[in-house]
């Protein structure tokens, strides 16, 4: 195995083809980060970057926020939740620039996308990482242009009906060309900085999950327990420095996030206020950028658990089959033949008509495993399982995993909030039915995981 990765290694380094993708891959990754004004590469460029970083993340918000407020404008006009969305976007863009800054300085473009490793993986792994680095900006403009659009229009019309009554200098024309320009160019600046450290963070897992797959395909050829552990160990190794990369902005974009929405919620259902599309329009473009962003983030997050995790059911199912299809020697090993037993399969049934090909894949299928039985003893291979079993992979934050279970927990939490604040404010109150059930519920499911018995996903 060792050896093997070594030839491909040297075989990549020597590939000009794979030189040339790769410096294609990095000098379109750079071009995007310059036209965001993200490349620090040198010093003058640091200036710049944090230049226009304090114009459009903090001086054209505040000036926004404090003259161009239009109080005495009429209800069509009025902004009663800009502090709200100019407070929010800041924020984010302040988390993500200085996150994005930081990964930057210690670990460069090459390092911190995990480009230096794709001399050690398959050519599979590496072509799919190329597809996914060239999809990444795309997925970045469909995420921000439909949005900026929607705030385009919304600026022009409220500066093309209400220039006689909002503040200007100079000639109002002129006047409101400039604030509307410098307006959009920093609400598309602020929500494409947040969205693209996501798609970053999406970026280095879908890697990871590629080498999930790829490490998958060890259970179904002859492969030593000693090559399995060291690449087991290896992405676990590379999960774990995601997760010390990202805990910080994951968390932080949790917790203001949820705090800005339920801000905007007490905002517009208390019960003096007036809501309408022309005062909550730019809030609910705000709310459905930041939500996008954590949407990505913990869709990525709980997808590399959820596959890290289905290794130890195929080891495990791998270990069912071998065992099953091995019978004991003189020395305590399987036989040196390598054989599919057809007991295996029993007769007359075909498992390929039976399968559901929606959402199955290498790590999550429900076929049986070619076994070669000489490969491994039945005490290696308990091992192996038993180490997987005790030795869970996936993404953490400050030592939580996150996982379908936290996102339930996540979202029950939040749920509870919601109801609360709407019981304060429009009074929608608890429903003893509904709380008695859902306690029931919960109580169930401790005890079916108590015994381990399977517990059906919601």
């Amino acid at each position: 195995m060792e050896s093997e990765a070594q030839s491909s290694l040297s075989k990549n380094r020597a590939n000009p083809g794979y030189i040339t993708q790769e410096g294609l891959e990095l000098k379109s990754f750079r071009l995007c980060l310059y036209w965001v004004c993200l490349d620090q590469s040198s010093l003058w460029r640091v200036g710049l970057s944090w230049s226009v970083f304090f114009v459009l993340a903090v001086g054209v918000p505040i000036v926004s926020h404090f003259v161009l407020l239009c109080s005495n404008c009429d209800e069509e006009h009025q902004r009663p939740y800009d502090g709200l969305v100019q407070l929010s976007l800041s924020s984010f863009a302040a988390i993500s620039f200085i996150s994005l800054s930081s990964w930057a300085r210690k670990y460069g473009i090459r390092r911190f996308l995990f480009l230096d490793k794709l001399c050690d993986v398959s050519d599979k792994v590496r072509q799919g990482y190329a597809k996914e680095l060239q999809k990444s900006m795309k997925l970045l403009c469909i995420f921000v242009l439909p949005c900026f659009a929607a705030e385009s229009a919304y600026r022009i019309w409220w500066y093309a009906t209400g220039a006689s009554q909002i503040p200007y200098l100079g000639n109002y024309y002129i006047s409101d060309i400039i604030a509307c320009t410098l307006q959009l160019s920093s609400w598309l600046y602020r929500t494409s900085i947040f969205i693209l450290a996501c798609i970053l963070y999406q970026l280095t897992c879908h890697l990871q999950i590629l080498r999930l797959e790829d490490f998958a395909q060890v259970f179904q050829k002859e492969t030593e327990v000693g090559s399995i552990l060291a690449e087991h160990l290896r992405i676990r190794r590379n999960l774990r420095i995601i997760s010390h990369r990202f805990r910080l902005f994951l968390l932080l974009s949790l917790v203001f996030i949820t705090a800005s929405q339920f801000i905007a919620l007490f905002m517009t259902t208390r019960t003096s206020t007036t809501v309408n599309f022309y005062e909550a329009g730019e809030l609910a473009l705000c709310s459905i950028s930041l939500v996008t962003g954590l949407f990505i983030c913990l869709r990525s997050a709980t997808k590399i658990t959820h596959r890290a995790q289905s290794i130890t059911s195929l080891a495990a199912k791998w270990h069912v089959c071998a065992t099953i299809n091995s019978f004991d020697d003189a020395d305590g090993e399987t036989p040196t033949a390598q054989i599919v037993s057809s007991q295996m399969l029993p007769a007359g049934v075909d498992w390929e008509s039976e399968e559901e090909e929606d959402g199955e894949d290498d790590l999550d299928n429900t076929n049986l495993v070619p076994i070669f039985a000489h490969t491994i003893s039945f005490q290696k291979r308990q091992a192996l399982v038993t180490y997987l079993e005790h030795n869970r992979a996936g993404i953490t934050v400050f030592g939580f995993m996150v996982d379908r279970t936290g996102i339930h927990t996540i979202f029950v939490i939040e749920l509870a909030l919601l109801l609360w604040l709407l019981n304060k404010t429009i009074g929608i109150s608890y429903s003893p039915l509904f709380i008695s059930c859902k306690t029931a519920m919960l109580k169930a499911e401790r005890v079916m995981r108590y015994l381990n018995l399977p517990v059906r996903q919601q």
